[in-house]
């Protein structure tokens, strides 16, 4: 499988990016790859977001590096979408956000692309249709973690994306939450490693604070 990180034009001094946690996309490639995470990912790069994403995560059967790079990062994204609950390896790595956030060791946000967040949180619509056709052939325990952790990350605190809704706002907002969360992470538990120069090589982001305008809210309760 091949590891692909987006790279940006310029590179800021190691010390700097120390400072800089992590974000890990956790998404369903397949549903949204070419349409909203590239354009989110373009928007990690004019922002200064240093980020991980796997642009080839069909190739090949080996994802066990994703569950180290979940724990190198300090906040993680799961992105829900209709298909998201199609392969095991999302829910897999959901699982594992959880136990993490559990221990206070990350941050998750929950964005939910064109589904509803009681869908997630109770397996129903497209989103549900894909998740009990997966467990048919899956374990009992692998449900059971899977459920546990829908539950858990849907009740945080997240971003909806309506049908009605532009997704150049939605884009701008799902940054404007990343500063917001990344600046409550005190400096002592930003303990990204620090990249050599010749990570720019294999496609590290590497970058510095963003900024961006005011835009329309469309968070998720805790309910």
């Amino acid at each position: 499988m091949t590891i692909s990180m987006v790279a940006i034009s310029h590179i800021i001094q190691p010390s700097l990016m120390q400072l800089q946690p992590r974000v890990f996309i956790n998404f369903r490639g397949e549903d949204i790859r070419y349409g909203f995470i590239s354009h989110l990912v373009a928007a990690f790069e004019v922002h200064g977001i240093y980020f991980f994403i796997d642009k080839y995560e069909q190739r090949g059967n080996d994802l066990t590096y994703l569950f180290k790079r979940i724990e190198e990062s300090k906040i993680v994204l799961a992105i829900f979408s209709g298909k998201y609950a199609q392969p095991k390896w999302c829910l897999n790595e959901l699982a594992t956000v959880k136990k993490l956030a559990e221990e206070n060791k990350l941050k998750v946000i929950p964005i939910f692309y064109k589904v509803k967040v009681g869908d997630v949180r109770h397996q129903k619509g497209e989103f549900g249709r894909n998740f009990w056709n997966l467990a048919r052939i899956s374990s009992g325990e692998e449900i059971k973690q899977w459920k546990e952790a829908l539950e858990f990350v849907s009740h945080k605190m997240g971003l909806e994306l309506c049908e009605n809704r532009s997704e150049a706002d939605f884009v701008k907002e799902i940054i404007e939450e990343l500063k917001r969360v990344r600046s409550r992470i005190p400096l002592e538990e930003r303990k990204d490693h620090i990249p050599d120069l010749s990570s720019r090589k294999r496609g590290h982001l590497m970058s510095g604070p963003c900024e961006l305008p005011y835009c329309e809210s469309s968070k998720t309760r805790n309910v």
